[in-house]
């Protein structure tokens, strides 16, 4: 096997132990996915917290239908809304409700927590994880 196969493959091992691990926590204490939890967190990032839903899929790698899955049943518990746009009303928005920045901000700290575990000393230096998340 070559090292770019056996790297390829402990790349996607440590993928999905951190998925398993990111949505377990984050399912038990605060009811979403680590996807639920990207998408909001995404929308955080936006001004005004809010994003065209087209753009949104791309910046999450998703179709649009695929946003569209993943919104509703945030919209359901009234952590995102669905806008549309004053001048074109064929543009929707996703727009982060009070409620759902308030519930990201206690996601975060589980998030920050699961992180620091995983890449905990002395396993991991700081300079470590800075190499890491350059490459």
């Amino acid at each position: 096997m070559s090292d770019a196969l056996d790297v390829s493959l402990r790349l996607v091992r440590a993928q999905t132990a951190l998925v398993k691990r990111f949505d377990a926590t984050l399912s038990g204490l605060h009811g979403v996915s680590l996807a639920d939890f990207t998408m909001l967190l995404r929308l955080r990032q936006a001004p005004g917290d809010r994003m065209r839903r087209v753009d949104l899929a791309e910046a999450l790698g998703l179709t649009a239908s695929g946003v569209t899955r993943g919104l509703a049943p945030l919209e359901r518990i009234g952590l995102v809304t669905r806008e549309t746009d004053a001048r074109d009303g064929r543009v929707a928005y996703a727009a982060l409700t009070d409620t759902g920045r308030a519930r990201l901000t206690d996601m975060l700290a589980s998030a920050e927590q699961i992180a620091a575990e995983v890449f905990t000393a002395p396993l991991w230096s700081k300079e470590d994880v800075g190499r890491l998340s350059t490459l």
